[in-house]
């Protein structure tokens, strides 16, 4: 059996037994207005935020990256998303509290790259003089770096609560390193 053939095979004890509690997702009328959190994760196997905080179908949109980060990509995503859900009929959050969750982690692959400054400068879309800020090689510090950047966004809606975590791959635990406040003060 392959691992397609195995994936499949749990996918379809996943939907027998969704379907027995009767918790399939219904047709929603917009793509996103339920929507109470965004999460930017690491693409690392082991960081699955789904595991990690939780979360359950409909509960998050989940965006995971190479090292969890804010990039030119990254927010070319979540502008794409944002207009998915005004075309769709909504607003994500519908109206009510969304938070947007920077979470990184300890031991993150990206941290392997930095013999390569001219991968991680193109990854950023920065000069390879601005990589230090980036702070690749300190987990709390790059969140607290994107975080900031976030801030600045002037299209993210100033109300969302914004904070930045890494997760201990060690431990299994979440250190909440930027707490909870919405981007911009009113």
């Amino acid at each position: 059996m392959s691992n397609l053939d195995s994936f499949l095979q749990r996918n379809k004890s996943f939907a027998a037994q969704q379907s027995a509690a009767g918790t399939l997702m219904p047709s929603l009328p917009s793509a996103m207005p339920d929507v109470k959190a965004f999460i930017i994760g690491c693409a690392d196997m082991r960081v699955d935020p789904a595991d990690v905080l939780g979360i359950k179908p409909g509960e998050a949109v989940v965006l995971r990256n190479i090292g969890g980060r804010i990039t030119p990509v990254l927010l070319e995503e979540m502008g794409l998303l944002g207009r998915i859900g005004q075309v769709a009929g909504g607003i994500p959050g519908g109206g009510g509290e969304v938070h947007l969750i920077v979470l990184q982690h300890t031991d993150c692959g990206i941290t392997r790259l930095t013999g390569d400054p001219d991968k991680l400068a193109h990854y950023f879309q920065v000069p390879e003089a601005q990589l230090k800020a980036k702070a690749v090689t300190d987990p709390r510090a790059a969140v607290a770096a994107d975080v900031a950047l976030l801030q600045t966004i002037p299209l993210l809606p100033g109300q969302w609560l914004l904070s930045g975590l890494v997760y201990d791959v060690a431990t299994g635990l979440v250190e909440v390193v930027v707490p909870p406040a919405p981007i911009r003060a009113a």
